[in-house]
């Protein structure tokens, strides 16, 4: 039976990094792990080219790390069957052009049409993954797929090389060391406790910023540009542009440029804690093996605070230290005036938090990497059309 060829991913960028951080790490996957050609179709280059800074952002089409990228505008107009790739996947919902639908339509053999859906721990994930989804009008089927934390999901974007790469920079000192010399990090930094910020604007980092000054653990925090602006630029007394730096009682503020992607990896593995956000850079730091805290993206209602507690509850739900300050960090509940408290508990249950990461990312690789794992769903219904 023949395999699949190309691929065709559609990418509305709605939480700034993390839709086309998701989508450039799968279509680079795809095209490079399994010898397919990508047509990765995203409407915000400038978004992208703050994470891949080869982006054009002014390019219609352009070849990027062997993927096709073609800017996604209002293409209203019409396709040829010729035009529809063997799959195309939708990221996160997204209404593709009603055109190349019909297309898909019209094609011979059609294509395996996949709906990407977000992370969530949930249990109903698990009910809902690979479900159909038949097209209202047209002979076409779409498939809900859903990436996740167990064996009944999708599992998680994880490159084939990624482990061999984090363990051989973790294991050289001086290779770290001379990483973050790049953006003026000292030694004197790199032997304090180093963290990583990434975080959307409503996080409470005043608070955090007192909680680390006026502590008796020195604290080097690095913020790539633009993240948490208010809070860092108050901080520093100055503009927070990349190379500003400012140190006062326990804490160092220091502010990076934004990283291509295996730069960031990088800083994850670098940092003895790191805090993320969104999608993307939550997985990753899930990868990196150490302590993380996770800013998840808000939605109407407080959603989003019953997907908090639901991956807290299968990660670490003994770990109070961590899923106090997880929700306090969220506004799920309120820390007040107790930073100081929140953060000393944490900073003491670091080690055991440490050592619960490593092992919850063993127990992700065992699910396999999500990519491999939707490829074999596709290649399972390419089976059952015979």
């Amino acid at each position: 039976m023949t395999r699949p060829q190309s691929l065709a991913l559609f990418c509305k960028v709605v939480d700034n990094f993390g839709d086309i951080g998701i989508c450039w790490r799968l279509a680079r996957q795809l095209q490079q792990e399994h010898g397919i050609d990508v047509a990765l179709w995203v409407d915000d280059l400038r978004s992208f080219q703050r994470i891949c800074p080869e982006v054009a952002i002014n390019a219609d089409v352009q070849q990027l790390a062997g993927v096709t990228v073609r800017h996604w505008r209002d293409q209203e107009g019409e396709f040829s069957a010729s035009d529809v790739a063997d799959i195309v996947i939708e990221f996160f919902g997204v209404d593709i052009p009603p055109g190349y639908i019909t297309a898909m339509a019209q094609r011979e053999p059609r294509p395996a049409w996949f709906n990407l859906e977000g992370l969530s721990a949930e249990e109903w994930v698990e009910g809902c993954h690979t479900l159909p989804s038949p097209h209202p009008r047209l002979p076409l089927k779409k498939h809900f797929f859903f990436p996740g934390f167990t064996s009944k999901t999708g599992g998680l974007l994880h490159e084939a090389a990624l482990e061999g790469q984090r363990e051989q920079f973790q294991s050289d000192q001086a290779t770290m060391a001379a990483f973050m010399a790049q953006f003026g990090v000292t030694p004197e930094e790199m032997a304090s406790l180093k963290v990583s910020l990434f975080c959307y604007p409503h996080a409470p980092v005043p608070k955090l910023f007192e909680a680390w000054q006026d502590g008796d653990t020195a604290v080097t925090c690095v913020v790539p540009q633009g993240v948490a602006a208010d809070a860092v630029r108050t901080f520093l007394g100055m503009d927070a542009k990349p190379g500003a730096v400012r140190t006062v009682g326990a804490l160092t503020v220091r502010v990076l440029p934004f990283v291509a992607q295996p730069d960031y990896d990088k800083l994850l593995w670098a940092c003895d804690l790191n805090f993320v956000r969104g999608e993307d850079s939550f997985v990753r730091a899930q990868w990196a093996g150490k302590p993380f805290i996770w800013h998840i993206y808000p939605q109407d209602k407080d959603l989003h605070h019953v997907k908090l507690r639901a991956f807290l509850g299968r990660f670490a739900p003994a770990l109070q230290s961590l899923n106090a300050v997880s929700l306090a960090w969220n506004g799920a509940e309120d820390a007040g005036s107790g930073w100081p408290a929140l953060w000393a508990q944490f900073h003491a249950e670091m080690p055991i938090i440490g050592a619960r990461t490593a092992d919850w990312r063993s127990e992700m690789l065992a699910n396999g990497d999500m990519t491999s794992q939707l490829l074999k769903f596709e290649e399972f219904l390419r089976s059952a059309r015979g």
